[in-house]
């Protein structure tokens, strides 16, 4: 039961509001002297763990480089470049983004875009920016909906774009959940029959993207912006 001691740190941690990554490194070394691990054994850990999972790598080298990179106005840019694009809108931008995403993730390139590395500080807000140029203020509701639909741009394309490349994981857990059901598949066929799936999800989810403008401009709840008299 000492090994749970490592949430109770979690949870503490946050509750005070110390730093995320401070929080968890603590935790993963009170967990690990409660199992009876020595400080340089967690160090071993915690590099293994290091090299096998992008998570990891993600927590510690990415999201403190991204940290730095908004602070430094990262966000700002990219509504910048989105204020000079005319033909700009919330729906174009995400459908070019989930085709992107889509297409990259086909080739194996799953790990170009996400949630924490281009959603929140690039996609979203380039979104925004899109849907800001009627020379109004978004209402919450409409920039809460932006969000979600560039996150969901994401999910949507990683999920059915990696299906196509044969080196996945999904595929051979595809193959092997049917080879326990009698029925034996190559994971080239498995890859070729996820082509019109992808392409089927990149015109329905493209079409819903799409929608957005139209709600977007039907929408009365739009808070003036300061600079209007």
């Amino acid at each position: 039961m000492l090994t749970l001691l490592g949430v109770g740190v979690v949870v503490l941690g946050f509750l005070i509001r110390i730093n995320p990554l401070l929080v968890i490194a603590a935790a993963a070394f009170v967990t690990g002297w409660a199992a009876g691990f020595g400080p340089v054994a967690i160090l071993v850990a915690f590099g293994k763990a290091f090299n096998e999972s992008r998570y990891v790598s993600l927590v510690f080298l990415v999201l403190p480089v991204i940290g730095l990179l908004e602070r430094y106005g990262l966000q700002e840019r990219a509504r910048m470049l989105v204020a000079r694009i005319p033909a700009a809108t919330p729906g174009r931008l995400l459908v070019a983004y989930l085709a992107l995403r889509q297409m990259f993730s086909a080739v194996g390139l799953v790990s170009i875009g996400g949630h924490a590395q281009m959603v929140r500080p690039l996609i979203a807000p380039m979104a925004e920016a899109a849907g800001e140029k009627r020379g109004a203020e978004l209402s919450s509701g409409a920039r809460f909906r932006i969000r979600a639909y560039a996150a969901s741009a994401d999910n949507v394309g990683v999920f059915f774009g990696e299906d196509v490349f044969i080196a996945i994981g999904s595929i051979l857990l595809i193959k092997g959940f049917l080879e326990q059901s009698g029925v034996v598949v190559q994971p080239l066929e498995l890859s070729l029959w996820a082509i019109p799936t992808a392409l089927m999800a990149l015109a329905i989810h493209g079409t819903r993207l799409l929608l957005l403008d139209r709600w977007l401009a039907t929408q009365t709840a739009v808070v003036p912006s300061e600079s209007s008299p």
